[in-house]
This record gives structure tokens, sequence and C-alpha cells, in this order.
């Protein structure tokens, strides 16, 4: 399944043909049925991977997204985005780091955000600085690596789509393939992004919202962030609960499994 040559051009010409949806599995078994359904490339979740190791989303380490990009990649011929939340650093060379460490590890894209964890959002000048190194990075490569990045205020407590518009602004200049302003929740937020910059816009897909509303406004890509994780989580504790209280009513003959993974 290693072919980062081929995953990386065939990522690269998604963001140039028609709108797309990127699901984003929790790992290798996730990935494989989504690959069997029939979707294009696939994009990690950074709290649905956290998950898989009991921990919440910010806190694990650069080395397990490294395995975890890793086993993505050999599990599925898609190609294959890694949520690198804000590079495991605050400085530009830990972003460089990390952006080399997937790549590595067979990703043929990422995403770099703008918050640091323990201090907020990076000042723009910084988060510029930022992305212009994960950029020179991934450019350079021997294979086409495509780069997100990510301005984080609507899900941080910052509505102010100006300022939102600006850090996308400023990420486009200093080289980002992909702009991504997660938590923006009506059309009309999303086509004053998408009007704002030239490179493509990824979407992350919020309940209420509608394929439709999302690709006409502009989008280019749509992704889902955990919400797949939770679907999957919510049914399994539902069982379980049933489960407790005597209930086996609640079990199921296993997926057609042979279908996915053959």
């Amino acid at each position: 399944m290693h072919d980062p040559q081929r995953k990386g051009e065939a990522f690269r010409a998604l963001h140039t043909g028609e709108p797309f949806l990127i699901p984003n599995p929790w790992d290798a078994g996730s990935a494989r049925v989504l690959e069997a359904l029939g979707f294009k490339a696939v994009a990690s979740t950074s709290s649905g991977f956290a998950f898989t190791q009991g921990r919440l989303d910010g806190d694990v380490t650069l080395d397990q997204v490294v395995q975890h990009a890793e086993d993505l990649d050999r599990a599925i011929g898609l190609p294959v985005s890694i949520d690198l939340e804000h590079g495991y650093g605050r400085e530009p060379d830990r972003v460089v780091l990390a952006i080399e460490r997937v790549a590595a590890a067979g990703a043929v894209g990422a995403s770099i955000e703008d918050n640091d964890p323990s201090q907020g959002i990076y000042v723009l000048a910084h988060a510029a600085d930022r992305i212009a190194a994960a950029a020179q990075t991934a450019h350079g490569l021997d294979f086409p690596f495509t780069l997100t990045a990510r301005a984080e205020n609507h899900i941080r407590g910052n509505s102010d789509l100006d300022d939102t518009i600006a850090r996308l602004q400023a990420f486009e200049a200093a080289g980002a393939d992909v702009l991504f302003a997660p938590g923006l929740s009506t059309g009309e937020e999303i086509r004053r992004v998408c009007g704002a910059v030239s490179k493509p816009v990824n979407v992350l897909a919020l309940r209420g919202m509608s394929m439709n509303e999302i690709i006409d406004a502009g989008a280019q890509r749509v992704s889902v962030g955990g919400g797949l994780t939770w679907i999957a989580v919510n049914a399994m504790a539902d069982a379980a609960r049933s489960i407790l209280a005597g209930d086996l009513s609640v079990l199921e003959a296993s997926p057609p499994l042979e279908d996915w993974f053959g």
C-alpha cells in the first residue's frame, strides 16, 4: 500500500476536481471500511485517535501519531492526511519535524493549526512563520505533499470572522495548499471565507448543515472530524448499557468484513 508518489498525486488531483468528502477514520480498521465504501482519501482525526489510546484530544505524542500515520498508510491504498494539531511544539522547527516524520511514515498531507494548547491562539506573525516553515518542508519532499493550514478561532471562543479570514489569507501567502477554519456554521460564513482566498477550502461538517449548502458556498473539501468516531462510540456505549441491564437483544451479527477487507 505504501506508494507516496501515487497517493500524493491522487490527493492533489482531488483538490482540483469536483468538491469531495474526506472522512476521518480513527484506526486502520475503520480506514479499510471507508476505502471499501468508495471514499477517495482519508484524514485522521486527533480526537478520534486519542480515544483509541484512552486519552482526550491533544494528549497524544508525536511518536504515537507517526505510528498512527504508518498504520493508516499501510492499511489502505488511499491518500492519507494527518491531523498534526499544533505541530507538537511552538517553534517552526518543531512543525518541520512533525511534517518530516509523518511524511516518512507514509502520509501525503497534514494539517497544522494556529493554537497552542497551553497558551491559546498564536500571534498571527508567529502563526504564519510556522506555516511558512511547514510549507517549505512539505514542498521540498520528493513526492507531492498537501499542507492544510487551520485557523482555530471559531472552536476556541473567538467568532470574529474578519480575523479568521485575515489569518487564512496570511497562511495562503505563507504557502499553505488548503485552508481550514473549523467551526464555520452557516453557508454565509463559508461563502465569505471561500470568496476571500484563492486556495481550496476545507469545511468541517456540523449537524444542521447540508452537503449542498457547504458545496454551494464554495468548499472544495468536506471533513467530519471526530464525528464518525463518536457515532461508533455512542452506539457501543448504548449497547453496553443494555447488556449491563440484562438485555442481550442488542447483540448483532458480524458486519461483512470479508467484503470490506477482502
